[in-house]
């Protein structure tokens, strides 16, 4: 599902000619606020609820580089869900579908006022589950990862 789209800005390009490695969390996060708007927790629906969402966790993988003007796609797909937490999945794309980054995350949903994990609201469970979703056996390839070394081999 789309999320966003934007051009990258000059002020966002680095020493090397392409966007900063943090630039790209940047775009994530701003994929963060746009998934919580289209599930009904925009400003007026965290005021409305007292509920938000936290970021727990998140693995960025960089697969090409994104340059100064250059448009960027951000979609979304939901990986899996339990009463308060969200496991994502983001991808960037340029403008002729190449994919530029990924970004697997963990969301926890906030009752603000208590400070503290809290179920999803209604309305916004029921936002939730009307999102794009994979099965395990088709989540993109990227997805579940884990850093580290290959195995030497001897």
């Amino acid at each position: 599902m789309k999320l966003l789209d934007l051009q990258v800005p000059h002020d966002w390009v680095d020493y090397n000619g392409h966007m900063n490695d943090a630039e790209y969390a940047r775009v994530f996060s701003l994929g963060v606020e746009a998934l919580m708007d289209t599930i009904g927790l925009d400003e007026a629906g965290r005021r409305q609820h007292g509920y938000t969402l936290y970021t727990l966790e998140t693995h960025l993988c960089y697969r090409r580089e994104a340059h100064e003007g250059q448009s960027l796609c951000l979609e979304v797909m939901l990986l899996e869900r339990d009463a308060k937490r969200l496991h994502v999945f983001f991808e960037m794309y340029d403008a002729e579908r190449t994919l530029l980054a990924t970004s697997e995350q963990m969301l926890m949903g906030i009752d603000v006022e208590a400070g503290r994990p809290a179920p999803f609201p209604a309305p916004i469970d029921a936002a939730i589950g009307a999102l794009p979703s994979a099965e395990p056996e088709a989540w993109p390839e990227q997805a579940g990862r884990r850093i580290g070394l290959p195995p030497a081999k001897r």
